[in-house]
């Protein structure tokens, strides 16, 4: 059996557009291909990057298909990467993603609260750079979204876990919300996972 160039083309093009491995009944979804074709397709694919003078390599991880760089251009991609990084958290940013790291697991109202001000495309600019996400909704009514912090965000600051945070300081008293203002959030074993 012969795969078409276009098939090949079109393999190359999703692994290349997702950046991660996708799983190859996915792939199979995407393509319109049996297996055997994609295990075709995915060989001459592989076959063709192995040209010395290409700097990507197919690879597969279990059950997924993945484009990943060869070793001899490692240097070279890890320097353009170094350039493309990404700007510093602005501080209104770094104060939501403590308020959250902190309180976890939040509604965006409580961020709201706590901060005195609206805090809808930070928490979305957040969430987008892999920094916080939903982690179910309160109990409440019209249910709303909590969010706590991500893997991402304990590599970003080289924790091992949110247990490793230091210690928050003190808010002074004259800062401090009285009790009864203070919204009331579901234990975390309460939450309901979305």
């Amino acid at each position: 059996m012969s795969i078409p160039n276009e098939t090949i083309a079109s393999l190359e093009a999703v692994l290349f557009a997702c950046g991660g491995p996708v799983e190859a009944e996915r792939l199979r979804e995407l393509l319109a291909l049996s297996a055997e074709e994609l295990e075709e397709a995915a060989s001459a694919l592989q076959a063709e990057l192995e040209d010395v003078n290409r700097g990507i390599s197919l690879i597969k991880v279990e059950s997924a298909y993945q484009l990943c760089t060869k070793p001899f251009v490692a240097e070279t991609v890890k320097k353009a990467l170094e350039l493309r990084k990404a700007p510093p958290l602005s501080k209104a940013a770094l104060e939501v993603l403590a308020i959250v790291a902190y309180h976890q697991p939040v509604t965006r109202s409580f961020i709201e609260m706590v901060r005195g001000i609206d805090s809808s495309s930070i928490v979305n600019s957040l969430c987008d750079k892999g920094l916080i996400a939903e982690r179910g909704f309160l109990d409440a009514p019209g249910r709303p979204v909590l969010f706590g912090t991500t893997e991402a965000f304990l590599r970003c600051f080289g924790l091992e876990s949110i247990r490793d945070l230091p210690e928050a300081s003190p808010v002074p008293e004259q800062l401090s919300l009285p009790e009864e203002d203070l919204p009331v959030e579901a234990p975390a074993e309460e939450v309901a996972e979305a």
